[in-house]
């Protein structure tokens, strides 16, 4: 089980700070993904944020961890960070990068619903209702992205891929954990990534030609390096570290902030101004969060 008091104080507010870098990368994942494309984009992110972090795993000079262990962060980084990432970005290109992170907001839900099934962690009566809210949220912004068609409200084909990706997700989240306290976070988040290279090795060829004829600015440039360096490379130490601390649910909690960072960046640089099912879905997820959380 993890150990839900020590460094609470310095993980909550890594977890804090996580959820703000996450919040900002919806709009940095969709500007740079018109940019370079959904394909050549997650494939550059995911290649960087590997080449960093296996460049730390050699500098630290540790134990590296056992062959069945590396095997199974490899295999769960195919979920994780290749799956997901290619759901995440194909499915903010094609919605409203408000509605996308509250899709996303809804983690703890079912990240919660897979920690009970393998019983990880107990899901009170309480929590069954915070459940059952946050899906009920996840339905509203899937019905406004549905009554908007194709149109700047975003589409329903965007919300379900980004759906499809919170599943990735959370078996992600939730079969990371245990590995959690005896692997080293920069081993951990290493060779998951790289795990996630294997489904985008096979884009590699069609990367590289889309990227060797394209003609991007340097703001896409920057977005393409806070999403990977900042995004992968840094924050997803800090969620391992809340894994490894909190648990798998109650470190999907601090996910709570991200749809505000994400809708107030979204309208600042990208002109989409909230909506009103957007407001009504925050509403029902961020409640379903807090019952999930009690």
């Amino acid at each position: 089980m993890p150990d839900r008091s020590r460094s609470f104080g310095a993980t909550d507010v890594l977890l804090l700070l996580m959820a703000t870098i996450w919040g900002v990368n919806y709009s940095a994942v969709k500007y740079a993904g018109r940019a370079f494309g959904p394909l050549t984009f997650t494939w550059m992110r995911v290649l960087i944020a590997m080449v960093m972090l296996l460049s730390a795993v050699v500098i630290q000079r540790k134990k590296l961890p056992s062959r069945s262990d590396v095997l199974v962060l490899l295999g769960l980084g195919v979920i994780g960070n290749g799956l997901y990432q290619l759901l995440f970005v194909f499915g903010v290109s094609r919605t409203r990068v408000g509605s996308a992170a509250l899709i996303l907001a809804a983690a703890p839900a079912f990240i919660a619903l897979l920690s009970w099934a393998r019983g990880v962690e107990k899901v009170s009566g309480r929590a069954w209702a915070g459940i059952a809210l946050s899906i009920t949220g996840v339905g509203i912004v899937m019905l406004g992205s549905a009554a908007a068609g194709t149109s700047q409200q975003g589409s329903l084909l965007g919300v379900l891929l980004v759906f499809c990706g919170v599943l990735c997700w959370s078996a992600y989240t939730v079969g990371l954990q245990p590995l959690t306290h005896r692997v080293d976070p920069v081993q951990l988040s290493a060779f998951t990534m790289a795990g996630g290279m294997i489904p985008l090795a096979f884009a590699t060829p069609f990367a590289i030609s889309s990227l060797a004829s394209a003609h991007v600015s340097a703001t896409a440039w920057w977005c393409l390096l806070y999403s990977s360096v900042i995004s992968i490379g840094i924050a997803y130490l800090f969620w391992y570290r809340g894994i490894r601390v909190l648990g798998p649910t109650k470190t999907s909690v601090y996910g709570n902030l991200q749809p505000i960072v994400a809708i107030l960046t979204g309208w600042v640089a990208l002109g989409e101004a909230p909506t009103v099912w957007q407001i009504a879905g925050t509403v029902a997820i961020i409640g379903g969060i807090f019952l999930t959380r009690a």
